[in-house]
């Protein structure tokens, strides 16, 4: 479609689906689905994973994906609501809020479905169409039965119109070859259907030329064997409207496309016109009102397959199978044209004009209106100008003509007609409205304009507004809202007083007025009114729109409080920093006006970023000691306030200490402790006790201790001792507490208390002497100084103490209190009876080992007995009386044997020095006890080595059968090992007869490898004469295998003479020691004859006995054995012959593996028939098959192939292809129709014919290249050409194919190959590119013409490449357009214009560059080389470029009256160079009225310069416009001067009046003086009368004789004085009466402010009062400290 911009369409990609990730296999009709002109949707599948992509079209590079397994998704029209259906499941999900909305499960499959509304979904199943709504939680409804006879149709469409009144169901079928459509039309009000013809349909909305109300239509598109037509019939007629007449419209189709037919319909509201898209990509746009075909042309290479409508542009998008998303809409620009130039139907564009208000009929329009109004038809010129579009005619000189238009008699005024005729016809524009309303309000008929403004018939405008203001502001009002003119319409809410208003309009309107302008002027009118528009505008949704600082000044500077407080309190939202000074500002006022409400703010606790400091500082001022603490940071300033402790509520001051840190805490108790110790000391205990983990104990302690206050810590410590872990705070309790005399506490800290340390405490204790010992019985009793407790009782003289200890405290403590008696050489007789009188209740083991430490033990006796009377079991009794009898000799051993309850190894060890029998005796019991078993282990082996009791240590070993044991002694760390073993073979074993016992010596001995030993002990056992360990299997096995080991010389001589042994299982033990004789020998004596044979092959290494052992035994499975290894030894014909004897195939891989590595083929043919009588495995079947080919025996081959066999032919066919057999392999392909290696084959073998005829069976893309290649190089074209073009269709082997053809020269031919390939269905993009790059190497001629048909099917990039190499500059600049890469196009056409310019194509391309510097260069390129195009280029390029910056070009060039035009166009846009060019043009063209024109319209130059240029003029009129620009500056003086040069008085006159200067009025008056100007003298008195002063002006007249010509002004001045008097007089009362109305307001709000505070107030506590008592754990009682 070249020469877009003269077509009536638009067409633009707004898409490529491949761009984004989309891949081709996914864009069809099934996973496309194209709702509207907002999102896409396509269901995408790769490989075993699914998803959904859908694309937002507005920002169409970001698609976003889900994860979603479904067959089809829809997007709703408007909203992000998908729609999934997976099956006969359906689901609806809301993306932006990520939840499930509907679901639904139909019984019947859903064959197509769409979105026919905003929410509703149709469903249309093989049966049944159904509706199904997305709100609530309805199922879908059934609506209407398909027809059977639509039942083989494929659904592609189903529509409904905006009421759903009328639905239609689209199929397409094929029908004797062609594609035929089916409508079933059905309306739901009468439940009637009707079957129609057709491929495609749409309802429109249409309303005709003076209808009230729109119709419905039918429009539906269908094409037959005779031909294509689009019908439009009448389905509703709207209210009012005409009938539509039914139109029957042919559509056409190419004569190259039979099989083309309508795929959709879409109806523009917009313009009334239909889109009529067909397969093959050609649309067809329809005037719907005249039945008329505009355009059809061809938009798409590719099918289209999905359509919706695009109401924002009045057109369509669709969606063809290259995945383009291609948007269709009217060019309003041509359209008109279009038809009246191209159609030649002048009527009809002039209707589309003006129904749809297009440009392009101006001038017709203007020719017609001037005929009718020469001919006098004013009502049809007014209905002409009605209907013209645009302000072509509808503008200020038609008004003026229809007003100097004279009236006729009997009729209203032509301009009042014409009025009328627009209102008729519809709305007039803001000139139209501005006369109308002249003439209403002129006829007093000013509600007549508030209907019209109520019913939109007229424009409002701000000039309309004023006009209508002198007569109703509330219609002015109205007229300033449509009207838009924010600053009066602001004005006029406040002279209503609706404030409230104000806000409403500005967030509707947008307009941003001073709004702390407007907050002070209603807080000086209405205070309360005042803070709730402060609120509001500061409390706006979209952020504040005042300062609020600014909003506080406005009520504070007038003294409201209140106002200002409660304005701060409510916007103060949160406790914010960035709220600091505003906080701090809302205390201020409050501190200073009503410090009890500032206490309340404080109080609350709301705000925390106010400057504390300064707050602090008047809160101290204000009595608020307790606020100013929460905000002190500094401590000199704490301190001097905190010691106010009367005025400071407890409860605060022990909880303020919590916020400060531990140093300055600290210092703080000083200070109040250091003002009033008496009185505050409770409070300081108070806070010591709350916060003692935080200051530390030691800390409050020292503290306590510098001021001498036991008491004090006493009571602080009695707060936190239950709870400290602090060992420094329970001494100083007890420390204290002993001090204040609080023996108790002692004693019950000393008792209960784990955290003191001991020590301390007791020599606390001992140097007290306090007269109660109970605390230090405690501590001594608690911590075992059991010793210093008796020590020191007993020096004390305190016995008594000491018998209550051991009978009543702590009796388990007796021995060491005995102990400490014995030391200090207490009486034994007291010591005895302090013994005896703990009775049972002393335990036995610590008295036995304190009085056997001071060899005193025989005290114990009588105690021991008598516990032995009580029957005691406990062993320390038993072990004192086993000590003393051992001691006493009295029946020890005896003792030792019977009692059960000793401890063996207590009493064992007591004896080893004593007796060492008698330890051996106490040993051995305890490692034999069942409940201790080996207990004494160490301890027997250990005395039993040291006394030399060898003897007794070898029968306890063989007694105890404990391998762990046996290992520890027969270690050869052991010295004594020898002597130990001795003993064992000589009498332990001996005498033993328990096998048990004598294997686990026999483990023993192996586990410690001692082998020689073992043998020993083993031939005495099982070969010795009388042994009852002969026949024994185990020890046979264990002798042989130990010889095998130690005495492998030995080992035939067991072997013969042993019998009962496991002669195979030996056999693998003597062939790991390397006996293969011996193994042998096993071997045939239990005739194990396989292994026997394995020994002689693998240990042996004799093939020839071997085979000699196999004649004699003659088994197959010794055959088979010596076949291996002589089929690993590589013989292989005699391996095949023992394979043949012992008739097993089992190692047929192998053989075969070996018999082809010696090429031994014939033998292994043999190998492998025996094999197949055996095997059915298809290795063998084709091994045999590829020996056949080996042996070249290929009649055998045909034969064998021939008959049924497992054999892999074509792996064989592939092998002896590889070995160059190309005739076996030519047999083995053909066998299983291979062809794509027969066609391989019959290459090698020059059979090019047949190697075309198999690739054509074969179909296979290596097969056509491999014959391809082959044909090339045997320059065989014709076939070659046939081979390639079924490979240039898969884009992968494109290069390929082109890359051999041109290294070997061929380009002619390969270009003919790729142009055969473009007829082809599957011709690709990579062949158009080829084909691209090959004619820009050899045939560039044609390049241009293959890009200009082809360029959507070329890759772009790579073509881009090669033309650049290829210096092709007008095909870059073509391909760099296509690929809208503009820049580059732009740049290679000016670089490389002699080949790559024109001037069309340059300015199409430059407006869409993006890169703005592009656009000045191309501006700089023309003005050097096409200077007469300029204007041209700067005309599309005005809107895009800065226009200082093209004046700057220009006059570097030298070329600013080459721009004047585009000059002209652009300095509406008042730009200061541009308006200094042009003023220069016009100086140098001598142009003044086009100079003034400039100035007076645009204020936007260099005014000073201008006037420089211009008073040196020549002309006039130039110096007369240099004065009026001096003016303009302020430069009076100048402007004046010059006026007076050139006798310009009037000009002069009116200077000086708008200068206002008095210097310059009386100068000019002067010189008119002194030139004796009377009239000008008058004139300029009163032109001037504001800047002259009376007197000057009197006294210039009187002295020169001008009195009568100064009389007027004199006059006039005398009449102003005495009103300006009066003036001043009536404002001085007005003054006096609002002062007194002021104070009386002020004493009224006065009165306010006092009751609020007394509310606010009431509400907190006095200042100082207290809160409650404070809480002190464990603390003082009341009157504690009145010691101080």
């Amino acid at each position: 479609m070249s020469g877009g911009q003269t077509l009536p369409i638009r067409l633009q990609e707004v898409v490529q689906l491949k761009n984004v990730g989309v891949k081709p296999e996914n864009i069809n009709f099934s996973s496309v689905s194209l709702e509207s002109e907002k999102f896409v949707t396509i269901c995408e599948k790769a490989g075993t994973s699914s998803t959904v992509a859908f694309i937002e079209l507005a920002n169409p590079a970001s698609p976003q994906r889900r994860p979603i397994s479904a067959e089809s998704a829809l997007m709703n029209p408007v909203s992000k609501v998908l729609a999934l259906r997976a099956g006969n499941s359906l689901q609806i999900f809301n993306i932006d809020m990520k939840s499930k909305m509907k679901s639904t499960q139909l019984n019947e499959q859903v064959v197509f479905w769409r979105w026919i509304s905003t929410k509703t979904l149709a469903l249309v199943t093989p049966t049944v169409v159904y509706h199904w709504s997305m709100e609530g939680s309805s199922e879908p409804v059934k609506i209407f039965d398909r027809d059977a006879s639509l039942a083989s149709v494929q659904v592609i469409d189903y529509v409904a119109d905006e009421s759903e009144k009328w639905l239609c169901l689209v199929g397409i079928q094929d029908v004797g070859g062609r594609i035929g459509g089916s409508m079933q039309l059905y309306n739901v009000d009468r439940k009637v259907f009707q079957l129609i013809p057709g491929h495609a349909v749409a309802f429109a909305k249409f309303k005709a030329d003076g209808a009230a109300n729109a119709s419905t239509l039918f429009a539906f598109a269908t094409r037959d064997a005779t031909g294509g037509r689009v019908q439009v019939i009448q389905v509703t007629q709207g209210e009012g409207a005409p009938a539509f007449q039914k139109r029957s419209i042919e559509l056409s189709f190419p004569a190259d496309v039979p099989n083309d037919f309508p795929v959709a319909v879409q109806a523009s509201s917009k313009y009334d016109m239909l889109y009529v898209v067909t397969k093959f990509g050609y649309i067809h746009l329809f005037d719907i009102d005249s039945g008329t075909c505009l355009f059809r042309n061809r938009i798409s290479a590719h099918t289209v397959f999905k359509s919706c409508s695009q109401p924002s542009t009045g057109g369509m998008i669709c969606v063809n199978r290259d995945g383009q998303l291609l948007s269709v809409t009217v060019n309003e620009k041509t359209l008109v044209s279009f038809v009246c130039d191209k159609l030649q139907n002048v009527e009809l564009g002039i209707r589309l004009a003006s129904r749809n208000n297009l440009p392009g009929a101006e001038q017709l329009f203007q020719r017609q209106f001037d005929s009718l109004m020469r001919e006098m038809k004013y009502r049809d010129a007014a209905e002409l100008v009605a209907r013209s579009p645009g302000s072509s005619l509808r503008n200020e000189t038609t008004l003026g003509r229809f007003q100097n238009l004279p009236q006729m008699a009997g009729q209203a005024p032509p301009l009042l007609q014409y009025l009328s005729v627009l209102l008729e016809k519809g709305a007039l524009n803001k000139i139209e409205s501005v006369y109308l309303a002249r003439v209403a309000m002129q006829q007093g008929r000013v509600q007549l304009l508030e209907k019209w403004i109520n019913e939109n018939k007229i424009e409002c405008s701000e000039e309309l507004g004023d006009m209508i203001r002198q007569a109703d502001l509330k219609i002015a009002l109205a007229v300033y809202l449509r009207a838009n003119v924010p600053h009066k319409v602001i004005n006029s809410f406040i002279e209503n007083g609706a404030y409230d208003k104000i806000l409403m309009y500005c967030e509707k309107t947008g307009h941003e007025p001073d709004w702390t302008l407007l907050l002070n002027n209603i807080v000086a009118v209405n205070p309360q009114a005042a803070l709730d528009f402060a609120l509001k505008i500061t409390k706006h949704e979209n952020g504040p729109k005042i300062d609020r600082a600014a909003a506080v000044d406005a009520f504070v500077h007038r003294n409201h409080v209140q106002e200002a407080t409660s304005y701060l309190l409510e916007v103060l939202d949160g406790n914010n920093e960035a709220d600091a000074a505003l906080q701090t500002r809302l205390l201020e006022i409050n501190l200073m006006a009503n410090p009890q409400v500032a206490d309340a703010i404080l109080g609350s606790g709301n705000y925390s970023h106010f400057d504390k400091a300064r707050v602090a500082d008047m809160c101290e001022k204000a009595g608020l000691f307790q606020r100013a603490l929460e905000m002190y940071d500094d401590l000199e300033d704490i301190k001097r306030v905190i010691v106010n402790t009367q005025q400071i509520s407890p409860e605060f001051l022990v909880n303020y200490f919590g916020s400060m840190s531990v140093e300055w805490g600290l210092e703080s108790l000083r200070e109040i402790l250091r003002t009033n110790k008496r009185q505050n000391m409770q409070i300081v205990v108070q806070i010591a006790g709350k916060y003692s983990e935080q200051l530390t104990p030691e800390a409050l302690i020292a503290m306590f201790e510098e001021f001498e206050a036991p008491d004090g810590l006493y009571y602080y410590l009695g707060s936190i001792v239950n709870f400290s872990q602090d060992p420094e705070v329970h001494f100083k309790y007890i420390e204290a507490a002993a001090k204040v005399g609080q023996l108790k506490e002692v004693d019950r800290i000393t008792r209960e208390s784990t955290y003191y340390d001991p020590e301390r405490v007791k020599d606390f204790l001992k140097e007290a002497k306090l007269s109660d010992p109970r605390p230090l019985i405690n501590v001594c009793d608690r911590f075992d100084f059991v010793y210093d407790l008796t020590t020191y009782l007993y020096n004390n003289n305190m016995r008594k103490y000491i018998e209550v200890y051991v009978e009543k405290v702590n009796p388990t403590k007796t021995g060491e209190v005995a102990g400490a008696l014995l030391d200090l050489d207490a009486d034994e007789s007291f010591v005895e009876s302090l013994i005896l009188s703990a009775r049972a209740n002393c335990p036995a083991a610590p008295l036995v080992e304190n009085l056997e430490k001071r060899n005193r033990l025989k005290l114990l006796l009588p105690w021991l007995q008598q516990r032995l009377s009580e029957g005691s079991t406990e062993t320390a009794v038993h072990d004192g009386i086993a000590k003393i009898y051992i001691d006493t000799n009295q029946d020890a051993e005896k003792f030792l044997k019977e009692n059960q309850y000793y401890d063996s190894k207590t009493v064992g060890k007591y004896c080893e020095k004593r007796d060492p029998y008698l330890a051996f005796v106490a040993y051995r019991r305890g490692s034999l006890r069942e409940d201790a078993v080996g207990s004494c282990d160490n301890e027997l082996i250990e005395v039993t080595n040291n006394n030399s009791l060898f003897k007794l240590q070898a029968r306890f070993l063989v007694e105890r059968e404990d391998l762990d044991l046996w290992t520890m002694v027969l270690q050869d760390t052991n010295e004594h090992r020898r002597q130990m073993i001795d003993q064992v073979v000589s009498n332990a074993l001996p005498e033993c007869k328990d096998p048990d016992r004598v294997s686990c010596a026999v483990k023993a001995f192996m586990n410690s490898n001692l082998m020689s030993e073992l043998v020993e002990l083993l031939e005495k056992l099982v070969l010795g004469k009388n042994s009852s360990f002969a026949n024994n299997h185990n020890l046979q096995n264990l002798l042989l295998i130990t010889a095998i080991r130690e005495e492998p010389t030995r080992v035939m001589e067991y072997a013969e003479r042993l019998e009962n042994y496991d002669g195979p299982e030996l056999a693998l033990v003597a062939i790991e020691a390397e006996l293969f004789e011996e193994a042998f020998f096993m071997y045939k004596r239990f005739d194990e004859h396989v292994p026997a044979v394995r020994v002689l092959l693998d240990n042996l290494d004799s093939i020839d006995r071997a085979v000699e052992f196999a004649e004699t035994v003659d088994k197959p499975d010794v055959w088979f054995a010596v076949a291996g290894a002589q089929l690993h030894a590589r013989q292989v014909s005699n391996a095949v012959a023992s394979y043949l004897r012992s008739d097993n195939a089992a190692d047929y891989k192998t053989v075969i593996q070996i018999a082809e590595e010696e090429g031994a083929f014939a033998e292994l043919v043999k190998f492998l028939r025996m094999a197949r009588k055996h095997k059915k495995d298809s290795l063998i079947d084709t091994e045999l098959v590829y020996s056949l080919c080996r042996t070249d025996s290929l009649s055998e081959l045909e034969e064998f192939v021939s008959s049924p066999s497992s054999a892999k032919i074509q792996a064989v066919g592939e092998r002896v292809f590889e070995e160059g057999l190309y005739r076996a392999a030519k047999i083995l392909f053909s066998s299983v129709s291979n062809y794509a290696r027969l066609a391989a084959a019959l290459v090698k073998l020059g059979d090019f014919q047949g190697a075309v005829d198999a690739a054509r069976k074969a179909n296979s893309t290596r097969s056509w290249k491999d014959v391809t290649f082959a044909c090339v190089d045997a320059r065989e074209f014709r076939l070659a050409q046939i081979a390639a073009l079924n490979i240039v269709v898969h884009a992968d082997e494109l290069e390929a194919v082109v890359s051999y053809y041109e290294r070997r020269g061929h380009f002619a031919e390969i270009i003919a190959v790729l142009e055969s390939g473009l007829s082809l269905e599957r011709a690709h993009t990579g062949m158009y590119t080829e084909l691209g790059i090959l004619y820009a190497k050899h045939k560039p001629e044609k390049l241009l013409e293959h890009i200009n048909l082809f360029w959507q099917r070329i890759n772009i990039p790579k073509l881009i490449r090669v033309a650049s190499d290829f210096h092709l500059w007008r095909e870059l600049s073509v391909l760099y357009v296509r690929y809208d890469e503009f820049d580059n196009a732009v740049r290679v056409m000016m670089e490389h214009s002699p080949e790559a310019w024109d001037h069309v194509a340059f300015k199409d391309t430059i407006i869409k560059v993006s890169n703005t510097e592009n656009q000045y260069k191309a501006v700089t390129f023309y003005l050097e080389e096409q200077p007469m195009l300029v204007n041209d280029l700067l005309q599309v390029l005005s809107s895009r470029v800065d226009h200082t910056r093209v004046v700057h070009i220009a006059r570097r060039a030298s070329h600013v009256p080459l721009i004047k035009p585009y000059l002209a166009a652009v300095q509406e846009n008042d730009v200061q160079a541009v308006n200094d060019a042009l003023n220069e043009l016009y100086i140098e063209e001598g142009d003044y009225e086009s100079l003034r024109l400039s100035i007076d319209t645009y204020e936007n130059f260099d005014k000073v310069e201008l006037a420089r240029r211009c008073e040196k003029h020549d002309l006039l009129e130039f110096r007369r416009i240099a004065a009026y620009v001096y003016k303009k500056v302020g430069r009076f003086e100048q402007s004046v001067a010059l006026s007076k040069k050139d006798d310009l008085y009037r000009d002069a006159m009116q200077t000086a009046a708008e200068s206002k200067d008095e210097e310059v009025v009386e100068g000019l008056l002067r010189f008119f003086v002194d030139r004796d100007m009377r009239e000008c003298f008058a004139a300029c008195l009163y032109t001037c009368y504001d800047a002259v002063r009376p007197d000057v002006a009197l006294e210039l007249a009187w002295r020169n004789g001008m009195m009568d010509f100064a009389m007027p002004f004199m006059i006039q001045s005398f009449r102003d004085f005495s009103t300006r008097v009066k003036t001043l007089e009536e404002e001085q009362e007005r003054m006096r009466s609002e002062k007194h109305e002021e104070k009386e307001k002020q004493a009224a709000e006065d009165a306010r402010n006092l009751e609020q505070q007394v509310q606010y107030g009431g509400m907190l506590p006095a200042p100082g009062a207290p809160t409650g008592m404070p809480f002190m754990p464990q603390g003082p009682p009341p009157g504690a400290f009145g010691s101080y």
